[in-house]
Order: structure tokens, then sequence, then C-alpha cells
């Protein structure tokens, strides 16, 4: 009897002191990133490896995102505004700056903010409408090194799948 009421008081006061773990497993997906393939503009059907290429956005130029010999690259979109802009800079950090060629995208979109779960919180769901992007030459004009920019999936919802093409 002084066993059971020992395990019972035991329980009793081990019962309220658990809670459940808020942690977000992470497998669990989140605001996904817009998905860029490259393709040539002598083939464009075949993908083609940027080299030296660097991404800056707006507001962050002392933080560029630097990818080489590659031919897809994921970009983060603001989720907290409905327009991101990056300068595109091929040969970036080049010896010779003159081969280097800077072009300037801001990408247009609208944002729903999904619930996850309560350890997650929520992701951000991207949205393309009419005008999904504007390409412009850098300052000062030296052409685009971007010959074309087509929009492949107007809904960003994962990281499955690319959203975008740029022929080069």
């Amino acid at each position: 009897m002084k066993k059971s009421i020992a395990l019972l008081l035991l329980l009793a006061f081990t019962l309220p002191g658990c809670e459940k773990d808020d942690i977000c497993d992470p497998s669990t997906a989140t605001t996904p990133r817009l998905i860029i393939d490259f393709y040539s503009k002598s083939n464009p059907t075949e993908l083609k490896n940027v080299t030296n290429l660097a991404l800056v956005a707006e507001g962050h130029e002392d933080e560029p995102i630097g990818f080489n010999g590659v031919s897809r690259i994921t970009v983060p979109l603001q989720s907290t505004a409905d327009i991101t802009q990056y300068k595109f800079i091929l040969n970036y950090g080049a010896e010779n700056t003159a081969i280097t060629n800077v072009d300037n995208l801001e990408f247009k979109y609208t944002r729903t903010d999904i619930f996850v779960s309560r350890a997650c919180g929520f992701k951000t769901l991207f949205i393309f409408g009419a005008n999904p992007y504007t390409l412009t030459d850098a300052e000062p004009a030296d052409g685009t090194w971007i010959q074309s920019v087509t929009l492949l999936q107007p809904l960003i919802l994962n990281e499955d799948d690319a959203h975008l093409k740029i022929t080069f």
C-alpha cells in the first residue's frame, strides 16, 4: 500500500511538469526561394553554367551571394515586401574590371503567409503577376549580359522545379 501511494505521489508531481517540445523539424517546408536556371543563348534548350556570378540585394551591397560553375541558383525573395531587387554581376571579382557586367533585375510579386505549425510558425508563398520582373542595365550602360528572362512558374510554393529561366 505504501508503495502504491508513493508511486501515485511521484506520478502526480511529474505529470504537470511535462510540456510538449516545440521544435521545428528541419525537413519541414519553409519559405521557398526563387529557383533560376541559366540557358545558352546559342541553344536555348541547353543549360549553361555561369562563372563568377554574384547577386547583390538592394541595401546589402556589402553581402554579395556568389555562384560559380552552376546552371541553377536559389535566390531568396523578401517576405516583408512585394518587390525584391538584385544586381546580377557577371565575372564578379575579375582582375580585368572591363569584363565585369552588371544587370539589374527587379522581381514583383504578391505574398501569402501560410501557417505551418506552432513550432515552425508561418511560411510565405510568392505569386508573380502580369509583369513579374524588370530587367535594366546598370550605370554606366554597357549592354545587358542577360539576353532574356522567362517566367516558368508563377507560383513559388516549393523549391522542386525552376521558376525562372535566364538566357545569356
